[in-house]
């Protein structure tokens, strides 16, 4: 298994599943189930001891692995620098090294299934995937400055549409150039890759890449995190020729280069809002400054922070693909409905976010949590827009 040399060097001090002030509790599958083998350092010895030959792989083992929402508040305080930059890749590896098994929990087998027999995680024709898009005036990507790409959950989660359609109508009135895929988009894979599966990531990511160079695709404005982390990150490493590889953006990104023509958009907006941070423009990319550059361009706004925040923001549990596979979501201490009633704290009436799944993930905690009329959960450009 690769990685496997760092295995050995956790000693299990803890910081891998806490914030930096040390009170809280900031793995998500750890806050879900309190069994110390869901925490990063758990993970880690149980994999060597299996690659030691002491445990064998079960049902339990592998749902543990698959449980970890890849947030990265591991890597960010990990006590040894290292190897901590390797724990979410070593993970990853063991996933992989798991699914060879064939023990795989029934939610990432479906999913990995329909990823393979549709291409997305719904199920559906790929002639579907620019419905989202019909009734907006925008044209398939041949000269535009930017491809816009809306990815799975744009393309076909009804809400993911919504946000899509918002996004996609926000660019086009602040004058940037945007064209779609149409049909011819495919799945950025970026779950499929943290899931382990590295072949259909690999070969996601080359029909990608493939149809990128044949359009002429130079910028691309991701409206996922997730699309912009794997296009970015990791299919770089795919491309044979990197100076004519293309440059990546995410919508929040945009937005705050065209901040002072957001007034013109939209105007004061007298509310108290807290930010969420998403893990895969955060965390995985460093970028804890665009959503807020926006929201500070926007006159009447007043931003709140949550006590966790930017680094130490607590995932929504939707990363690793649990947005999917549900493994996550029996418990009620869910670090969705945590990070909601974490946001009402804050005396804020808008709880935003810059990425789809983190949108749906706490807009459903919000309703099991009843707080529906206490604290509205907004996407970026839904707010700006409306």
């Amino acid at each position: 298994m690769e990685h496997k040399e760092i295995l050995h060097r956790c000693f299990r001090c803890g910081y891998c599943k806490l914030p930096g002030n040390y009170v809280d509790i900031n793995c998500p599958a750890y806050l879900s189930f309190r069994f110390e083998t869901y925490s990063p350092g758990g993970r880690m010895w149980l994999l060597k001891a299996w690659l030691d030959d002491e445990i064998q792989v079960s049902d339990r083992f592998a749902r543990i692995m698959f449980s970890c929402a890849t947030c990265g508040n591991c890597v960010e305080h990990c006590a040894f620098p290292e190897f901590r930059d390797k724990i979410l890749l070593a993970f990853n590896a063991g996933k992989e090294a798991i699914l060879d098994t064939g023990k795989v929990p029934p939610g990432v087998r479906d999913y990995l299934t329909r990823m393979q027999n549709y291409g997305n995680p719904y199920g559906k024709s790929q002639q579907k995937r620019a419905n989202w898009a019909e009734n907006l005036n925008i044209d398939a990507y041949s000269d535009q400055e930017y491809l816009f790409y809306a990815g799975d959950v744009g393309s076909y989660d009804p809400r993911g549409q919504e946000i899509a359609k918002s996004v996609a109508e926000l660019l086009q009135k602040l004058g940037v150039s945007i064209g779609i895929l149409k049909q011819d988009e495919t799945s950025d894979g970026n779950d499929v890759n943290s899931m382990g599966e590295t072949e259909l990531f690999d070969e996601l990511a080359q029909k990608n890449i493939k149809i990128f160079k044949e359009k002429g695709v130079k910028k691309i404005i991701t409206l996922s995190p997730h699309s912009f982390n794997a296009f970015k990150n990791d299919y770089i490493s795919l491309n044979e020729n990197t100076e004519s590889f293309f440059q990546v953006f995410h919508y929040s990104q945009i937005l705050a280069f065209c901040k002072d023509n957001l007034k013109n958009i939209q105007g004061s907006i007298q509310q108290t809002v807290t930010v969420h941070d998403p893990c895969y423009l955060g965390r995985h990319n460093n970028d804890y400054f665009s959503i807020r550059m926006v929201l500070s361009a926007i006159p009447g706004i007043k931003i709140a922070e949550m006590d966790r925040n930017q680094k130490n923001a607590l995932c929504c549990g939707g990363g690793g693909g649990n947005f999917f596979t549900n493994i996550l979501s029996e418990s009620e201490e869910r670090s969705a409905r945590v990070r909601v009633l974490e946001a009402v704290q804050t005396g804020s009436s808008i709880l935003v976010t810059s990425c789809p799944l983190c949108t749906i993930m706490l807009e459903d905690a919000a309703k099991s949590e009843n707080l529906e009329n206490t604290i509205v959960v907004k996407e970026l450009s839904e707010l700006i827009m409306n």
